[in-house]
């Protein structure tokens, strides 16, 4: 009897390796967050880093990103380790992916690209699936050649370039009418979601901001009581999600937002501001930090350069400093080393008025976070409504 033969269907995950510039306005450590960052990313798409590459540099070299050293010194480590897929920590043009795999002979992705795959990965509703459609053909569309660099490689070249270039300007045109039905359906889908804003009345609305990953989505389920999706992933949420919260028999509208991140994609912005037209609108935002990140401080930067973009930097704000059980005081290993006291008694509190620190995970603090949300929104509710007494 033959012997029987099993084969292993699941998909191995693919193995990167990740390749960033230390540029004279940032520091090596600096870098090296950011390429964590992209780490994470990796992860969260499903792949596995192998290695990482670091090149000082005044500015990224404009054909191959990297020193000519630096892309033969990746290549051989690729080659070596048979590796599948090289993942810059910046956007390249179209003519840098091109000489890089030129030169590599395995797939480039740029950080936009990555991030646009984990969004397509992501998306759940009608309206996210095709905002991310729409980036990623706006992302394509300046990149078509690169598609079809097969062409080049074949011999004899009679009779190919002709078809070639006819093949990319019919496939320009049609991404182009494929990007133009996308920006009527997400017309469509406005209208629809500012129907729906209109008929929740005059509550006071609330809307929770941040860095990706700081805890947005398990701070919504502790306060709404409701349940949404959180993980230790990024961009575990990209839908807008809208409950009705009561605090001391006051109501207002809380909503959960897509997370920020440094170096977002251009097209990903543009595409999801529809999405974050609950930030906008808000009467109140709360923007949590997530405090046990060593850059805390540039991520919340990065989030407040962001509602500075969005027309919403100068709302009421609450700011959240949230994981003080996992803070970690310079100087010391050991996390929650810091008692409330210590927290109030910081630069973090005196520069972010007003601040407050909590766990949400361990539900520590919750009463003194809820207690500001609800004075905050009563004072909008009171102003608004001076005469009608709370429900």
């Amino acid at each position: 009897m033959a012997r029987q033969k099993f084969y292993d269907t699941a998909v191995k995950p693919e193995r990167a390796v990740l390749v960033g510039i230390i540029t004279p306005d940032e520091t090596e450590e600096q870098e090296r967050e950011y390429l964590e960052e992209l780490k994470f990313l990796l992860d969260t798409a499903g792949g596995i880093t192998e290695n990482i590459f670091t090149q000082r540099m005044q500015r990224a070299d404009r054909a191959t990103f990297v020193g000519k050293g630096k892309l033969e010194e990746i290549q051989a480590y690729v080659k070596s380790e048979e590796i599948d897929l090289v993942v810059f920590d910046d956007e390249l043009s179209p003519s840098q992916i091109r000489n890089i795999e030129r030169e590599l002979e395995v797939k480039i992705l740029d950080r936009s690209s990555l991030i646009l795959d984990i969004f397509a990965r992501r998306a759940q509703t009608a309206q996210a699936k095709t905002q991310v459609e729409l980036a990623q053909l706006q992302y394509l569309l300046p990149r078509l050649t690169r598609m079809w660099t097969h062409l080049e490689r074949q011999k004899g070249g009679i009779g190919m370039r002709g078809p070639g270039e006819s093949q990319i300007e019919s496939d320009r045109r049609m991404i182009q009418n494929k990007i133009a039905l996308l920006k009527e359906k997400l017309k469509l889908i406005d209208k629809q979601n500012e129907t729906q804003r209109k008929n929740r009345g005059e509550l006071v609305r609330v809307a929770l901001v941040g860095y990706t990953n700081v805890g947005k989505s398990t701070i919504m389920n502790m306060i709404s009581k409701s349940d949404v999706f959180a993980e230790n992933k990024l961009f575990a949420t990209l839908d807008t999600t809208v409950r009705k919260v009561v605090i001391e028999n006051l109501p207002f509208l809380l909503s959960d937002t897509v997370g920020f991140i440094r170096k977002l994609p251009h097209h990903l912005v543009e595409c999801f501001k529809s999405t974050l037209d609950e930030v906008r609108e808000a009467d109140i935002l709360i923007h949590v930090v997530d405090i046990s990140h060593p850059g805390f401080e540039d991520q919340i930067r990065t989030v407040n350069e962001t509602l500075k973009d969005l027309g919403a930097a100068n709302k009421e704000t609450i700011t959240v400093f949230n994981k003080i059980d996992a803070y970690r005081h310079e100087g010391t290993e050991e996390s929650g080393t810091l008692t409330l006291d210590d927290f109030r008694n910081t630069w973090m509190s005196r520069h972010n008025s007003p601040a407050v620190f909590i766990s949400a995970l361990n539900r520590e603090n919750i009463e003194e976070f809820r207690t500001i949300v609800f004075d905050k929104v009563k004072d909008i509710h009171m102003q608004r409504y001076p005469y009608a007494p709370l429900q």
